[in-house]
């Protein structure tokens, strides 16, 4: 017998969703999905173990991970029951499930909570540069170490152990049988899913964000790579000098986009925007936009007497390393790779 939770639905509603639970249960949104196969009922599936408040059964799921949320289910619905932005809320509460330190989840149901972590980082960033004197040589050294330090650190101390909690839930929990060999066999999946985010491509009309995306993707990835590795703000070289500005511009104007079709709702996606959501837009945007100021700042020797400059840029980056991408929407970009990973693990078991 299936565990019950009763008051799972009114968790939800801290995470987001609204109205779930008008659902009569017609199928219509499993018509319409372009996902949705006789094996997988997307996401009517889902609608029914939130209404029913069976939550370990959605812990030990993928099926939210798969849905890459092009709402047409939302659209079409008849109860105006929004299965789209229920299955939003139940990666945010997945995301809550798998931290370990619970963070996440604080962040998620309390926009004081993610009001005040921003500022905290901010205020340490300022308090840091007053302690070297506001010397930009300090703040640029210390600036890219602490870039190199927060990704491992970050990845060690948070990312993996979750990873391994969202395992535990959904292969070892539910007592898949996966040979070792497997995972290997199936690993090829979890990267071409993540650079390439593919399976998106199955939604209708998605063609165009699914590219968007892929350039996000590379940029974002493209732009942390010159500028940790190669030390793209103090490097001479004309080619990755003109490389991180190229990164720097396709992040900023993608993001910019992004920004503009949740200011304007232009999509089922951007229609029911969340903190969370606003946060990682916005992060992103400054990433891109700040980065780029700091870098021509410095090719045009101005970076010394405007400082406040890259300060800014230091603000963003550490509240992006510290709270967006172990805690914040960036970790979706991750679990859902490793989602596409689980189900061909457990598709290659049977």
């Amino acid at each position: 017998m299936a565990n019950i939770n009763p008051k799972f639905g009114e968790k939800l509603k801290e995470y987001g969703a609204e109205n779930f639970n008008a659902c009569y249960n017609c199928g219509t949104c499993t018509a319409v999905c372009s996902l949705s196969t006789p094996e997988d009922s997307f996401p009517r599936n889902m609608v029914r173990c939130s209404t029913l408040g069976q939550d370990q059964e959605i812990e030990a799921s993928l099926k939210p991970w798969l849905c890459y949320y092009c709402g047409e289910c939302s659209l079409h619905c008849p109860q105006d029951a929004n299965p789209g932005e229920l299955m939003m809320s139940l990666r945010r509460w997945l995301t809550a499930k798998y931290d370990w330190t619970g963070f996440s989840g604080l962040l998620y149901k309390s926009l004081a909570v993610t009001l005040i972590s921003l500022i905290v980082v901010a205020l340490g960033v300022v308090g840091f540069a007053y302690q070297q004197n506001f010397e930009l040589e300090s703040l640029m050294h210390y600036g890219h170490y602490f870039e190199m330090i927060a990704i491992g650190s970050v990845f060690a101390v948070v990312l993996v152990p979750n990873i391994i909690r969202m395992w535990y839930f959904v292969i070892i929990k539910p007592k898949k049988k996966v040979a070792f060999a497997t995972y290997f066999k199936a690993s090829g999946d979890f990267f071409v899913h993540m650079f390439t985010q593919k399976r998106s491509l199955g939604c209708d009309d998605n063609q165009v964000r699914w590219f968007e995306h892929l350039i996000l993707v590379f940029g974002y990835l493209a732009l942390l790579f010159t500028t940790v590795f190669l030390d793209w703000f103090d490097s001479k070289n004309l080619f990755v000098i003109a490389l991180g500005y190229i990164e720097s511009i396709a992040v900023f104007v993608i993001t910019a986009d992004f920004v503009n079709s949740r200011l304007k709702k232009q999509k089922a996606v951007s229609t029911h925007s969340q903190p969370s959501d606003w946060l990682f837009v916005v992060g992103l945007l400054l990433m891109g936009f700040t980065a780029f100021l700091v870098r021509l700042a410095i090719d045009m020797n101005m970076i010394q007497s405007q400082l406040w400059i890259f300060i800014v840029h230091l603000i963003v980056l550490a509240q992006w390393a510290l709270i967006v991408v172990p805690f914040g929407k960036w970790t979706h970009f991750l679990y859902r790779s490793f989602a596409m990973y689980f189900a061909k693990l457990i598709e290659l078991s049977k």
